[in-house]
């Protein structure tokens, strides 16, 4: 915070006072000259140019007649020939929305620009930081990014028919980490990744056994509010099994289990609601920043693999050999 001295106090009041005076006088918004552009930056439009952005915001928009637009003053852009001018739109009083609008400075165009900053690196949009994986290790060519939901039936399909094959094929040129993103709608899929984060806190193998083995018998765990409680004490018990296999200190792991912990992952799920990935929905994989939503064929997966390898200057493997066909019996 920045705390005004007495003389620049004085000043900033002596300019507001001016200002005021000014006002009091009549002085007016400006307006464009006869001879200059149809559109400066900072001057209000004429009416006749907020006319026409209006009603071809309307017409284009599909906005109803009973919206109240209005147009703001111009501001200097980046973009040769053309300032921006935020649109408002209020229905009935209410709190009204803005977007932004560009508008040539001859006044005869009317565009909206996307604008995207190209200068992070797209495979470490997402962080794979704290994260078990699997595959090559921090420095792979290819990072893949799966949102993974343990009582999702598809991400299920993918963690046992996609990653395999993946990992078969591309070895240690991948490196593929989970994040968290349980869905409201399944009940006990966020209890059983915070069980998966307890073990992956002391061992990244106890981590991938859980979450295959959860994945392989979800179906077996119930899905509902009623079968909740043997849910979570079943996926509670699958979790010390593990880690009295990965020789994981025994209190440290009860506590974290009793504890449920969701801090993190909730922070997880928001962050991957926000900017820039808006994901809404499982499985999501990012592959070096390219996202691929939903269940798609392999060979989709592996042509985007492919591209972000030969991106980074590495070749892809081969394809693999078309699968035979099945002998016909005799006479069939």
């Amino acid at each position: 915070m920045v705390v005004l001295n007495h003389l620049s106090r004085s000043r900033l009041l002596a300019s507001v006072a001016l200002f005021a005076a000014a006002a009091t006088l009549g002085c007016h918004a400006q307006t464009p000259s006869a001879n200059g552009p149809a559109v400066q930056a900072g001057v209000k439009l004429s009416p006749q140019v907020e006319r026409r952005i209006e009603v071809m915001v309307r017409n284009r928009s599909n906005v109803t007649a009973d919206y109240t637009i209005g147009i703001g003053v111009p501001t200097a852009t980046d973009i040769a020939g053309y300032d921006q001018v935020m649109v408002s739109f209020s229905l009935h009083g209410s709190e009204p929305k803005t977007l932004p609008f560009y508008v040539s400075t001859d006044g005869k165009t009317l565009a909206q620009f996307n604008k995207f900053e190209m200068d992070v690196d797209q495979r470490n949009a997402l962080s794979d930081a704290g994260r078990p994986a699997r595959g090559g290790d921090e420095h792979a060519p290819v990072l893949i990014v799966g949102f993974d939901d343990l009582e999702c039936p598809f991400c299920a399909r993918m963690n046992a028919q996609l990653f395999p094959a993946i990992l078969d094929r591309y070895k240690d040129q991948v490196r593929i980490v989970y994040r968290d993103f349980p869905l409201d709608q399944h009940p006990w899929a966020m209890h059983a990744a915070v069980d998966a984060n307890c073990l992956a806190a002391a061992s990244p193998a106890g981590y991938w056994n859980y979450v295959d083995y959860v994945h392989t018998h979800a179906a077996e765990m119930g899905a509902d509010e009623k079968t909740l409680a043997a849910s979570e004490k079943q996926l509670d018990k699958l979790a010390m099994d593990e880690g009295a296999r990965q020789k994981i200190n025994q209190p440290d792991l009860v506590a974290c289990l009793l504890k449920q912990d969701d801090t993190k992952i909730k922070a997880s799920v928001e962050e991957a609601e926000g900017e820039p990935t808006h994901i809404n929905q499982t499985p999501v994989l990012y592959i070096n920043g390219e996202k691929v939503e939903g269940v798609v064929p392999m060979e989709t997966i592996y042509s985007v693999i492919d591209r972000a390898l030969i991106a980074e200057g590495k070749t892809p493997p081969p394809a693999p050999a078309p699968a035979a066909p099945a002998p016909t019996k005799p006479g069939s």
